[in-house]
């Protein structure tokens, strides 16, 4: 099979194109590095051949690699895994010095053949990698283009000589946002940055390249670290510069991960130690560094649950086989507030016909201008164009006109939290849409079988839970009511990915599965403040835990009157069974209090005139006074952390979770469950259900039944099994 197509021009120069069969974007195999590695060699051994020109057939350069390479290096050492990984990563080096250097003399530094990277559009991870070895880099003026290194995003960090060659450039100051923070950047800011070199139109971009290519001299095809005299940007670590930009890395990575994420720690050690050596030893360096955050299960289970697993949940993984294609083409949206203006929004976006409905023509412009708002900004970044802007605008109709909604295929439901409210609504628009309509419920909370009742279809019901801002938020939680059939929920899989969200499908029960997790989580963290832990402890805690908000903080994002709303319909639903705790008062107190969270400019947190979020309120302390003794931080963490993970199990237990790859995947998208360890499931296999179930049992006695250990999790622990080894879908395959 052929990966990289190679063709030499009448010039002598050799064109070797990307092009990877069956893909619509290139990642990079094993097959395809092989591939490479022997076009190389061909046109570095050809004395007919000037010069080289690395490209793609697609319109894209490459979208990064295919992490099963790393699995393979792993698994074909052995009982040697990181050795494997460590001399797999040093082939790749060896490859891209191959291209960086080929047949130059060691010692004069010449004759060795120019070589460009010339990039029709995004380059991400090992794409770029290769672009930092070529000796010239030109990228086409595409406004869709992303180029940069976005490892660090699923718990690595760029090992193919990406970290030492951006260094080596830019120095590690300039090179931090883009390391540390996995930025892609649009190819003028790339070439700003000082990434790449030129930004050509598209259709000159190949001969652009090769343009250079015929005029390149000796000394433009050296690259500065392999000069004579060499000096790092910015300083060694040693430097005094360098010195100051070291503290002041740490401080920041510090501060931004909490010492949660051990990518961020060891690529920011391999850039100290790489500093001080030579160019060559720089890229063992990286190598021996990006093994041991490979070696350490955080990042196995960050690509697992980011990469395999969510990439596997885009394509239909959980999809009803035998199901036609169930694109939407018109959609109807009931209710123009925040979270119906924000469908409409992400709907036309796709292309989607969307009808956005209110009681008011008032409040359904207003939904449809929120669109505009958001189409404006984009506007301003320059990422949206008037046409687009038109496009979209075009696509909603916003109207009090229930008839409107004849013809749409898909209804989403986004009115008021009330039962009665939304069977209304549901039996109204029944009587207009066609029979084949499916009609879904964004309902956070109300159990969807109860809310099908008022429907003269069940099997057409089912509820698509999108989380706040609709526009930026990934996980879509589709929820299958007791008679929901196969192409209601292929239905809302296919929205979903039109809408370019991830999906994940579970069973009917209350709170679904990302709001149970969710909502004992912020409980608990109001609960530790009646019983007089401090605020910031609490806090601190959770953040050091790697979640991204605090649970007090997440209270007051959310909004506490819809805590309290939640608080008083659970307790009207479960009657003398609803668990009362300190968390009521707490809430209860707060939402007397008109402290309503960041909407209100005042909740946990006190809030300045714009919004900007500032200390504790002190009111919590003076309310709730703290212990002289407080608890110490294991337990305030282990208190956070299974108060969701809990949950999570009891959701697999009782069958509402179906699959162990949705409920990692769906608790990092939907609230940020702790990134680093690649979900709740995967937390529990790198602890041990034998250490999770002493954990929960020190708990339960200490601080009540809510932490009592599930069946389930005991039953593991006492047969030593796993729950990606009992659940995940290589057990499923072999079962």
């Amino acid at each position: 099979m052929t990966i990289f197509n190679y063709d030499v021009d009448a010039d002598g120069i050799a064109t070797l194109s990307w092009d990877l069969p069956g893909k619509s974007m290139n990642v990079m195999t094993l097959e395809g590095l092989s591939d490479l590695n022997d076009a190389m060699d061909k046109a570095i051994g050809d004395d007919a051949v000037k010069g080289i020109v690395i490209t793609s057939a697609k319109k894209d350069f490459a979208g990064g690699m295919d992490l099963n390479i790393l699995a393979k290096m792993r698994e074909d050492a052995g009982d040697e895994p990181a050795r494997g990984l460590f001399e797999g990563t040093m082939e790749m080096h060896k490859l891209l010095r191959k291209i960086e250097r080929n047949s130059m003399d060691a010692k004069t530094n010449k004759g060795g053949k120019p070589v460009a990277w010339a990039s029709p559009g995004t380059a991400a991870g090992i794409g770029l990698e290769i672009g930092l070895a070529c000796h010239r880099r030109f990228v086409a003026d595409n406004p869709k283009a992303k180029i940069g290194l976005p490892e660090i995003l699923i718990g690595i960090f760029p090992g193919a000589g990406g970290t030492t060659r951006l260094i080596h450039m830019m120095g590690v100051m300039a090179a931090s946002p883009l390391l540390l923070e996995g930025k892609m950047l649009a190819p003028p800011k790339s070439k700003s940055a000082g990434v790449i070199d030129e930004v050509v139109p598209a259709d000159e971009l190949l001969s652009r390249a090769k343009e250079w290519v015929k005029s390149a001299t000796d000394a433009d095809i050296v690259k500065p670290w392999d000069a004579k005299g060499y000096k790092m940007p910015g300083g060694a670590a040693y430097h005094p510069a360098g010195f100051q930009t070291f503290v002041g890395a740490n401080a920041m990575v510090h501060g931004k991960t909490q010492g949660a994420f051990p990518a961020a720690k060891a690529l920011l050690s391999a850039a100290y130690e790489m500093t001080m050596v030579p160019f060559d030893t720089a890229l063992k360096i990286e190598a021996r560094w990006f093994t041991k955050v490979l070696m350490n299960p955080s990042s196995a289970a960050m690509i697992r649950s980011l990469f395999l697993n969510k990439e596997a949940l885009e394509k239909g993984a959980v999809r009803p086989e035998g199901v036609d294609d169930q694109t939407v083409k018109k959609v109807g949206i009931l209710g123009a507030g925040m979270m119906g203006a924000g469908i409409a929004y992400v709907s036309a976006m796709a292309g989607i016909e969307v009808v956005l409905i209110d009681q008011k023509q008032e409040s359904a412009d207003k939904g449809k201008a929120y669109s505009e708002k958001l189409l404006d900004k984009g506007m301003s970044r320059k990422k949206v164009t008037q046409e687009k802007k038109d496009t979209v605008l075009g696509q909603i109709t916003a109207t009090t006109d229930l008839q409107a909604l004849a013809g749409a295929d898909l209804i989403v439901e986004a009115v008021f939290e009330d039962v009665g409210v939304k069977a209304e609504i549901t039996k109204e628009v029944e009587a207009i849409v066609g029979e084949d309509c499916i009609f879904a419920t964004n309902t956070s909370t109300l159990p969807i079988t109860e809310l099908a009742k008022a429907s003269v279809r069940p099997e057409q019901f089912i509820g698509i839970h999108f989380f706040s801002p609709v526009d930026k938020m990934l996980l879509v939680e589709i929820i299958k009511g007791e008679q929901t059939g196969d192409r209601a929920v292929a239905k809302s899989l296919d929205f979903a990915r039109q809408i370019r969200k991830t999906p994940i499908v579970v069973n009917d029960a209350r709170f679904f599965y990302a709001n149970r997790c969710i909502i004992p989580y912020v409980n608990e963290g109001a609960r530790m403040v009646a019983e007089g832990v401090e605020p910031a402890l609490v806090e601190n805690a959770a953040k050091q835990l790697g979640m991204p908000l605090g649970p007090l903080q997440l209270t007051d994002e959310t909004s506490i009157d819809l805590g309290y709303k939640i608080m008083k319909a659970t307790k009207a639903a479960m009657g003398n069974a609803y668990p009362a705790s300190g968390a009521d008062d707490v809430i209860t107190k707060l939402y007397e209090g008109d402290r309503l969270g960041r909407k209100s400019n005042a909740g946990f947190y006190d809030y300045d005139e714009k919004g900007k979020r500032g200390m504790l309120w002190s009111g919590l302390r003076d309310t709730w006074a703290p212990n002289d003794e407080q608890p110490d931080l294991i337990t305030v963490q282990h208190r956070l952390a299974m108060s969701q993970v809990l949950e999570a199990v009891r959701a697999l237990e009782e069958g509402v979770l179906m699959d162990i790859r949705e409920g990692d995947v769906g608790a990092i998208l939907g609230w940020g469950f702790m990134p680093w360890s690649g979900g709740p499931f995967s937390w529990l296999d790198i602890l041990g259900a034998e250490k999770a179930v002493e954990i929960c049992d020190d708990l339960t006695a200490k601080f009540g039944d809510r932490f009592e250990t599930p069946a389930l999790l005991r039953e593991m622990a006492q047969n030593g099994e796993t729950f990606y080894g009992r659940f995940g879908p290589e057990a499923k395959a072999a079962a």
